[in-house]
């Protein structure tokens, strides 16, 4: 039930107002794109329950700032909230914005745990409120043009579906412990992936090691892994990982069809090759910001598109 009269939806002229609660390196991704990098929205707060974190971002971007998450709730003015909070706290932070009558974009996953997934979903849904979950490859143009392409029918029939997510480095033991591991944690997006280019996945099976430090076995984890698909329509798919891989970023994917084959790749900075004796060498992203920058601000102007859409 709602607990505070919802704004009327702004119109096309008016800029969608939002807060932006946690500000660890998404976070405070999503509030400069806000701030800065958009003319749709107008980021009005931003809350962390480091004051000292929450302070500074709230000066360089000359907001309010918080350390309270019902600062958020309690602002009238205020159209939706971007969670980007530890996974623990999602669902139940999406719960209380919806009881606030608050459109919500959260951070991938919602939860750990199917229960607490479901409730926080229900709740949106009894809210009626614009609820958007940050799978920002939906919105990398590349993906998208490949992904409207294939629905168009140009693959034909497709066969094969692979893709490779890797990381120059791993992220700190300390967030590695609370992650709830290697497949939730990074396998997510290539499995929404995998079922937005290609369908329903009907069979999976995953191997996983942990190769590079005996920190991440000690903590229950893996740092490579591969994952092997069978989709419902009989295509196969291929999935590789891995949180090591030292050379860059990495996030790149093929879907083999039987009147074509694309390939999705994006990892230069600049369009050159330096071709030297005996080599040749281009350059590449060293991570998923790099990669994805146009793909995280366009996912937040669709979530301020469909607060103003009423959808």
């Amino acid at each position: 039930m709602r607990t505070l009269p919802i704004r009327a939806a702004p119109t096309k002229s008016e800029r969608v107002r939002l807060g932006v609660v946690g500000l660890g390196r998404i976070g405070g991704l999503h509030a400069e794109n806000l701030a800065h990098r958009t003319s749709s929205i107008e980021l009005v707060r931003v809350v962390d329950i480091d004051a000292g974190l929450a302070r500074a971002a709230g000066e360089r971007l000359g907001i309010d700032w918080s350390t309270s998450y019902e600062d958020l709730l309690g602002d009238r003015s205020l159209d939706g909230v971007v969670i980007a909070t530890p996974t623990p706290t999602h669902a139940t932070m999406v719960e209380q914005a919806a009881a606030a009558s608050k459109h919500v974009f959260c951070e991938k996953p919602i939860s750990f745990d199917l229960p607490s997934t479901a409730r926080a979903l229900a709740a949106a849904r009894a809210a009626g409120i614009a609820f958007q979950v940050g799978f920002q490859r939906r919105f990398d143009p590349d993906h998208a043009a490949s992904a409207a392409r294939i629905a168009a029918g140009e693959l034909g029939d497709v066969y094969l579906f692979r893709t490779t997510l890797r990381d120059m480095r791993p992220p700190p033991i300390d967030y590695i412990r609370g992650s709830c591991g290697f497949f939730l944690d990074v396998t997510i997006h290539d499995l929404d992936a995998a079922r937005w280019l290609v369908g329903e996945i009907e069979e999976v099976t995953a191997f996983g090691a942990a190769l590079s430090d005996p920190a991440f076995a000690e903590v229950g984890d893996v740092d490579n892994a591969v994952v092997a698909l069978r989709f419902a329509s009989g295509a196969l798919g291929v999935i590789d990982e891995s949180r090591v891989a030292g050379y860059g970023y990495e996030s790149s994917t093929e879907v083999v069809g039987s009147r074509a084959t694309v390939r999705i790749g994006g990892h230069r900075r600049f369009d050159n090759v330096w071709l030297t004796p005996g080599s040749a060498a281009v350059d590449w992203v060293a991570d998923f910001t790099e990669r994805y920058r146009e793909a995280y601000l366009l996912e937040l102007d669709e979530f301020a598109a469909a607060i103003r859409e009423g959808r």
